[in-house]
């Protein structure tokens, strides 16, 4: 039994300190484009910039941040919302911005979904077939833009030349729910996808966020465009696997409070939003989803527990562990997101994104498909529909 504890304590500190030693070497090749470099003014070449921003049912988020990208400081820009068969009144509000927007903005309202498209690729790929820029940005109905952003993105794509950005967003938090299980989802994201990585051709690593996907619109049709990723629940990670798998530049950056987005309302509203992703992202195969949930909770709670019940020295590799996931919750704080105490509160969010994961498993396999928008989608169509 001794080596039991040994071995396990040792596959524990492996991987927690390699990823650590990786992260933190990594995460300092990211730039950062709030800095005063990318601060640059738009030059009347620049490229013209298609902003595409699909929502359904958003009536509470979609004024505010169909405001926020007719304020952007950028000259050669279009934005093209859709309302995509919203019942509420998300069609209106974006009729209303349309007539203020001084040509800004278009609204276009689709009526019907098309056999063989899930809602929101299909809403993108409609507005992308519409757009005029030679650049397209996809991103959501929720999300808030400082004025700036577009510019210093832009920016950066003129000096950097990437064929797809990725900006990540700063999660809003009110609440210590919100802020446990998305430090924690956040832990799982960057240590799984290695975002630092996506730009090295050599590797696998991909990426694409909901929020900001920023492509050269010649990359997209190269790709495919949204016909590739029509049945494809995640969307934004597909389009930025399809765009590596190909072999075109991808880059990845972040910006302090440039966009910003609540993804959920408490720890069980974070539930509720990853139950739609969860068995898709586990190509709603369920043993992949035991196996991982199996993986979840050895990575997560086994440093805890070992500290306290292994014998001996055999306690050294589990500490090596909790030290290094510490060495995590310290770095978040440093940069202004969470308190080093939400290290204390890792296995209770652990258990709530196992239960994530559980619960969009068996609902995906008791309805026999998702429910993403007020639409059903069934589980066979899914599964040849993946990327």
């Amino acid at each position: 039994m001794i080596y039991a504890w040994w071995i396990a304590g040792i596959v524990l500190a492996l991987a927690w300190a390699s990823r650590v030693i990786d992260a933190r070497a990594g995460m300092r090749s990211i730039a950062d484009i709030s800095r005063t470099q990318w601060d640059q003014a738009g030059a009347s070449g620049w490229p013209r910039v298609s902003v595409i921003v699909p929502a359904r049912n958003e009536q509470e988020s979609i004024e505010q941040a169909l405001a926020s990208l007719i304020a952007q400081d950028y000259a050669a820009l279009e934005i093209i919302a859709v309302d995509d068969r919203s019942s509420d009144r998300t069609g209106a509000i974006m009729d209303s911005a349309e007539a203020a927007s001084r040509g800004r903005l278009r609204a276009i309202h689709v009526g019907e979904l098309p056999a063989g498209w899930m809602g929101k690729p299909h809403a993108m790929w409609e507005a992308a077939q519409r757009a005029t820029g030679d650049w397209l940005l996809f991103t959501d109905g929720d999300i808030l833009f400082r004025p700036d952003c577009l510019r210093r993105a832009m920016a950066y794509a003129q000096t950097t030349h990437p064929d797809h950005l990725v900006l990540a967003p700063r999660l809003i938090m009110r609440s210590v729910g919100e802020r446990m299980m998305l430090m924690f989802f956040r832990i799982l994201f960057f240590f799984g996808h290695r975002p630092w990585k996506v730009s090295d051709p050599a590797t696998r690593d991909h990426i694409g966020f909901g929020a900001f996907n920023l492509v050269r619109r010649s990359v997209y049709n190269a790709v495919g465009t949204h016909q590739r990723l029509r049945f494809e629940v995640l969307d934004d990670m597909k389009l930025g696997k399809l765009i590596k798998e190909k072999g075109f530049q991808q880059d990845f950056v972040v910006g302090a409070d440039l966009i910003s987005v609540r993804w959920g309302k408490g720890a069980m509203g974070i539930v509720r939003n990853l139950t739609k992703n969860m068995f898709s992202l586990l190509q709603f195969r369920w043993p992949r989803t035991i196996g991982a949930c199996v993986a979840l909770l050895f990575l997560n709670l086994a440093p805890f527990a070992g500290v306290w019940f292994a014998p001996g020295w055999s306690r050294s590799g589990y500490t090596v562990a909790l030290g290094s996931l510490f060495f995590i919750y310290i770095a978040a704080w440093r940069n202004g997101d969470v308190s080093p105490q939400y290290f204390f509160l890792h296995p209770i969010a652990a258990l709530l994104f196992l239960y994530a994961i559980l619960r969009s498993m068996m609902l995906t396999l008791w309805r026999g498909g998702v429910v993403w928008r007020d639409t059903f989608y069934p589980l066979e169509e899914l599964r040849r529909g993946m990327v």
